[in-house]
């Protein structure tokens, strides 16, 4: 009877650690994805971003479904969050084009990180009610990574100014409802 009751326990306890597994997960391809871009494998890099965000997707989807959703696991989240869709994609941007323009590209990457570091801990203490306030670093992140495939069709200065629009865009005031 004890050991059928430890067993339960168990599986419970498991159960709610799935969603912060898928959560790890985004953090692991994010940290590849870093380390893909360090080493010039930039293709590498912006596919294992966009499959982090495929898990950081599912992450909060599994937490409500199996109603295992918890403060550790939004902080942890977060955490990941800011790495594989703020560190990630802003070395990412910045090794594909940003270092072409020295100490202002780095500059433009670093605010992007900034941005994207404010706007998590501001959701992180917000109320949101249905809506994000400021575009989610997921997004902004993910459209940093897609920009990097125009390199060689769209002029360099263009993307130290979407890099600054999206990090602006984060922790602007607008409303978006959540889907």
């Amino acid at each position: 009877m004890l050991l059928l009751q430890r067993l339960d326990h168990t599986k419970k306890k498991l159960k709610g650690q799935i969603a912060n597994i898928l959560t790890l997960l985004n953090l692991s391809l994010g940290a590849f994805a870093i380390l893909f871009t360090i080493q010039d494998q930039l293709r590498l890099a912006l596919l294992l971003i966009t499959i982090a965000a495929v898990f950081d997707r599912l992450d909060g989807a599994v937490a409500r479904k199996l109603n295992s959703t918890s403060e550790l696991g939004k902080q942890l989240d977060s955490l990941c969050d800011m790495i594989s869709f703020g560190v990630a994609p802003a070395l990412l941007i910045h090794q594909a084009v940003l270092f072409e323009f020295g100490f202002a590209g780095a500059f433009f990457a670093i605010v992007f990180i900034i941005c994207g570091a404010i706007r998590l801990a501001k959701f992180n203490i917000t109320e949101s009610n249905g809506f994000f306030f400021g575009l989610p670093i997921t997004a902004a992140g993910c459209m940093l990574t897609i920009l990097t495939l125009l390199v060689a069709y769209i002029p360099e200065y263009v993307f130290m100014l979407f890099t600054l629009i999206l990090a602006f865009l984060m922790i602007s005031p607008m409303k978006i409802r959540k889907m």
